[in-house]
């Protein structure tokens, strides 16, 4: 009897405990809004069992205070919570990503973001609690895994009384989260505070984050941090993209000070405007995974180009490296710019003018002017040739000699144009990007998802007493035979090679990505849908016809499912489980005693 499933694929979570919404909300002063339970399924548990800094862990690593000391230069000065552990490689790397290039000549207060490599592979206490709560978020909000992101407000202002005649330092807050624009608004709020009143009030901040409700996405989350409220829904991967979930309600919002329409989202038509001429052939390199580096002239600008392509795919993830701001001092800086090998599948953010000469041997470089916008509208502009890049001083464009395969789009510029000359609010003009990006991924990833759809095996093809069918390999030849009559023609206008851009896709790490999340996906609702028939068997009646070791073997058999269930939280109907564990035990009672005692023992880890 083959009971065994197939390797596992993918991380493997434990199942929390169901714990009451009320025991929370008597620990956290920090209200929340519970939304009815969409296609996720069951409830993800309560954290009311959390330990002290359980819960500030769920959303910062931890926050430092790097200040610039004229001997040793940039310094990490203050670590908050201070049992946080960094490594020596990680300080550095903050350190030197926290402080905009001396070039970039940011006076008054800056904010930006970068993206680092964790330095080592330290396990949290937290990890299996962590990973169930991530598993309903869109692919592009997931935790991280090997990197950090550091939101940085940086302040420098003169100040005579110091050797330097400047006052600058920065207030970073560390996290495993993407949540830009929340990060953004939250250091808006604790960066003032502590310029002001130093130590004392970052400890305070600390200490609220620490009774925040963890970041669950499908709920409404009301955050109070020093005194002013956020409002904020972290979205689910089962929203309808495009789409804002978060209502307002005049009741429950007497107390909140401020609501955020999104977490994580950047302004994509600001970032684009310097080259929206091009944003066609961005997408596709994006897309692509193409070694890409923006030119800007300051770590804000740098910083959300880099997040606005990365973000133009979505809801594709993009699932090779990307760092929002790069600098010399970069441990990744050799391996980033060595001349000895092709330039690595990377999107880099650089301020420094020493780039325009280390990384011109890039194939695609965007120069950014500054991005105040004006009223004059950004001129049409070829694409350069990279060897007209000389310096940073180079007027903005794109340098590559990349030929798209898709046609160009007049419509989508002719629209963004009248908006400029018509004076259309900004928040539109995003939106109507935002849009366009989405519907041109669509159309491009729908004819995947309904091949990949269709290696699935039949559901009649499932037997309780068979190990459960594997899906049919992805067969590239197959896969473009189907475009002809279901290809992306069906939901976009655009003429072009849309073969040759599936051909350069499906060698992506872009696609890798998505292939293994879809497949670990599949296989799981193939282990659900084995698990559901092994349910519906009538097992006292079957274990009649066995002898004592096969009924045992069968019952070791059934616990490793139930467990496996458990561990990788499989989308299986509600009350499947519990139906698992009374046949597990009908199939028990019915051995003799001392088998019996054996049997219920808790199995060893």
């Amino acid at each position: 009897m083959a009971l065994q499933g197939p390797e596992e694929l993918g991380e493997q979570v434990e199942e929390p405990e169901d714990l009451d919404d009320q025991d929370a909300s008597s620990i956290s002063p920090a209200e929340e809004i519970t939304l009815p339970p969409g296609a996720g399924g069951d409830e993800v548990a309560e954290d009311a069992l959390l330990l002290p800094w359980d819960r500030f862990s769920a959303w910062l690593h931890c926050i430092c205070v790097v200040g610039f000391d004229l001997e040793l230069g940039q310094a990490v000065e203050v670590i908050y919570p201070h049992h946080s552990k960094l490594s020596e490689k990680e300080k550095t790397s903050i350190c030197y990503l926290s402080f905009p290039d001396s070039n970039s000549g940011c006076l008054g207060d800056t904010q930006f973001c970068f993206r680092f490599r964790q330095g080592s592979n330290r396990k949290s206490s937290l990890g299996c609690f962590l990973e169930t709560t991530d598993r309903d978020a869109p692919p592009c909000l997931k935790r991280e895994q090997g990197h950090y992101y550091g939101y940085v407000y940086f302040r420098q202002v003169r100040d005579k009384s110091l050797k330097r005649g400047y006052f600058q330092k920065s207030l970073v807050l560390i996290s495993k989260l993407p949540y830009v624009t929340f990060f953004h608004s939250l250091l808006k709020i604790m960066a003032p505070e502590y310029f002001e009143k130093q130590e004392p009030c970052l400890e305070a901040a600390c200490n609220d984050i620490d009774r925040w409700p963890t970041p669950l996405p499908g709920r409404i989350l009301t955050l109070p941090i020093m005194g002013v409220v956020i409002k904020v829904r972290i979205p689910t991967c089962y929203d309808k993209p495009g789409t804002s979930q978060l209502v307002q309600s005049a009741q429950s919002d007497s107390l909140v000070s401020i609501v955020l329409p999104t977490i994580h989202e950047v302004d994509l038509f600001r970032c684009f405007y310097p080259v929206f001429f091009h944003i066609q052939m961005l997408w596709e390199l994006v897309l692509l995974g193409e070694a890409l580096v923006v030119m800007a002239p300051s770590p804000a600008e740098s910083s959300d180009t880099v997040l606005a392509l990365v973000s133009c795919i979505s809801p594709l993830r993009y699932c090779t490296d990307f760092r929002p701001y790069f600098t010399i001092h970069d441990s990744e800086f050799k391996e980033y710019t060595t001349r000895t090998q092709a330039p690595p599948s990377v999107i880099l953010g650089v301020t420094n003018p020493f780039f325009a000469k280390t990384l011109q041997h890039w194939p695609h470089i965007i120069r950014i002017g500054d991005m105040k916008q004006t009223g004059e509208m950004a001129k049409q502009m070829k694409v350069k040739k990279l060897k007209n890049l000389k310096t940073l001083d180079s007027k903005p464009g794109v340098y590559t000699a990349y030929k798209p395969y898709l046609n160009k789009d007049e419509e989508i510029i002719k629209q963004l144009q009248k908006g400029v000359q018509q004076k259309r609010p900004s928040a539109a003009q995003n939106a109507i990007l935002r849009r366009y990006f989405l519907e041109l991924t669509q159309s491009f990833i729908i004819p995947l998802e309904r091949y990949v759809a269709s290696l699935m095996p039949l559901q009649k093809s499932i037997s309780p007493w068979k190990s459960p069918p594997q899906l049919r390999p992805f067969n590239q030849q197959d896969f473009m035979k189907t475009l002809e009559k279901a290809g992306p023609q069906l939901t976009s206008r655009l003429k072009g090679d849309w073969i040759g851009l599936y051909r350069h896709f499906l060698k992506s790490s872009n696609f890798d990505g998505w292939f293994r999340n879809r497949r670990r996906e599949m296989t799981q609702k193939l282990e659900a849908l084995h698990l559901e028939a092994l349910c519906e068997e009538d097992l006292e009646q079957r274990i009649q016809k066995h002898t004592e070791v096969e009924t045992v073997d069968l019952v070791l058999k059934l616990k490793d499912k139930l467990s496996q269930a458990e561990r990788e939280q499989l989308p299986v109907r509600t009350g499947t489980l519990g139906k698992l564990k009374a046949h597990i035990e009908a199939v028990i009672q019915a051995l003799p005693e001392d088998l019996q005692g054996i049997l219920h023992k808790p199995s060893s880890p």
